[in-house]
């Protein structure tokens, strides 16, 4: 068959793509911005310039969800109770690994999303955004209720004891039940941002943290509920993140695309194929934070308070790192779908000079506002030159975890997730517990602090050599 018949008939396979998708969506031609969404955009442009875009609106969506663990720390910290700050350490602890949870269905939504816009098959990619929701859905609901049933033989685990034990049961039996309406929020907002509309995805995380700022008080003060109040709050607005995310699939996409059962079991292997890995790849962290708590309890419950800050800090500080794996995946997606292999390797470029410069700019805030934070926060004492020595001495190191969530992106969108699940679980494991051990036993807490740092740089700078290594060779055999 000649090159041109081959062509006319791979235009005509894509001309009955968007024509099944326009009778499957007879509204979207009345969008007047239904066409410009369905591009695969990152196939051309500066790819710096994506970069920049999709990590600070994903950023300021991950500031959105972590802003409501810091709020609830605040306004919690006003009561000046040291067993409920302690508390708030060992809650901080399960909600990022419930949260994690979360970010993994969404990077394997927005890969296999992705990658279907790349290659301009959108009723596919239609259809991946309603299979991907249901599958998060189901499998968050069950991790849910796992977790929900053993809320106090995990508290126990990491060393809550009586009334921190108490407290922290408590909130979490309010919020964990929420947790699959968390996971189907981050993953609708992952599809927008495959399919090329990071702002409407924006408003699903704003929107929820708002609904948490106006609640907070309400709940903990003037309804005088406390702990419980604040978890209240923070499940009302997860509430709210699911109604903004069907607003923007439903309404400002139009993805009305009805399961299908056949294609739900065929759409379950390739999705699965990065979800798991990726759901196991982002619980390392928090087991690794776990392991650190552990740790720490000890050392006494201004020890415990001061982790609490410092692992609330972090992800507001790093939001624009912590997203990298986010934006950049549908970066990498879409160019893999387009075979755009070279501007794989420039997004692998760019990304790196992206987090160093972030690092830098945060480093610097961080030791500058330190002080105020422990002021803020009615740290003093002990606890409060935890938080400093931190600020001060470690904030590089721990930037360079953006290297590994770069990683990810890649070995996600290469379909090498296994990648990432071994390299985090590495960094969780022998690059955090021997670590820690050494430094508690020479230098005390700073020590503990530190070695955690040191193993996770050094994991995190192999990530991203077996990132580069295999990034090459995807260019050099294209």
């Amino acid at each position: 068959m000649s090159t041109g018949n081959t062509n006319t008939l791979e235009q005509s396979s894509r001309d009955k793509d968007k024509k099944n998708i326009a009778n499957s969506e007879p509204s979207a031609n009345n969008n007047p911005n239904a066409n410009k969404e369905r591009k695969a955009k990152f196939l051309s442009g500066s790819i710096m310039s994506h970069i920049i875009t999709m990590t600070l609106t994903s950023a300021v969506g991950l500031i959105a969800i972590f802003s409501v663990d810091f709020v609830d720390f605040f306004f919690l910290s006003q009561l000046e109770d040291t067993t409920i700050q302690a508390a708030l350490g060992f809650t901080g602890t399960l909600l990022f690994a419930t949260t994690s949870v979360g970010i993994g269905f969404a990077i394997a939504s927005s890969a296999t999303v992705a990658r279907a816009v790349g290659e301009e098959n959108f009723e596919k990619a239609n259809r991946l955004v309603i299979h991907s929701l249901i599958y998060t859905g189901v499998v968050s609901a069950i991790i849910g209720l796992v977790l929900f049933f053993n809320l106090t033989n995990i508290l126990s685990l990491l060393g809550a004891k009586e009334q921190v034990l108490v407290h922290a049961r408590s909130y979490l039996q309010i919020l964990v039940p929420t947790m699959p309406i968390l996971a189907v929020s981050m993953a609708s907002g992952a599809c927008l941002r495959a399919l090329g509309d990071p702002v409407q995805a924006l408003y699903i995380y704003v929107g929820g943290a708002l609904i948490n700022a106006v609640l907070d008080p309400l709940m903990i003060f003037t309804f005088n509920l406390g702990m419980d109040g604040a978890a209240m709050a923070s499940a009302i607005a997860r509430l709210g993140m699911f109604c903004f995310s069907l607003f923007g699939l439903l309404i400002a996409h139009k993805i009305r695309t009805k399961p299908n059962l056949d294609k739900l079991k065929q759409d379950l292997k390739p999705f699965s194929i990065i979800a798991f890995p990726a759901i196991l790849t982002n619980i390392a962290s928090p087991i690794g934070n776990g392991y650190v708590t552990y740790a720490l309890a000890p050392f006494g419950n201004s020890a415990v308070a001061a982790w609490a800050i410092i692992a609330r800090i972090l992800p507001l500080t790093f939001a624009g790192i912590f997203s990298l794996s986010g934006a950049v995946g549908p970066i990498i997606g879409q160019n893999l779908g387009g075979k755009r292999y070279d501007r794989v390797q420039r997004t692998l470029y760019d990304a790196i000079k992206f987090n160093t410069i972030y690092v830098l700019i945060a480093w610097g805030a961080l030791a500058l506002l330190a002080p105020t934070i422990c002021n803020i926060m009615e740290l003093k004492g002990e606890a409060a030159n935890y938080v400093l020595f931190y600020c001060y001495w470690l904030i590089p190191g721990f930037g360079m975890i953006g290297y590994m969530f770069t990683a990810n992106a890649a070995f996600n969108n290469l379909s090498k997730a296994h990648y990432s699940t071994i390299l985090n679980w590495t960094r969780a494991t022998l690059g955090t517990i021997p670590f820690v051990i050494i430094g508690t036993y020479y230098f005390g807490i700073y020590g503990l602090f530190s070695g955690q740092i040191i193993g996770g740089a050094i994991t995190a700078l192999l990530s991203l050599f077996i990132c580069q290594r295999l990034v090459n060779k995807l260019q050099t055999k294209n």
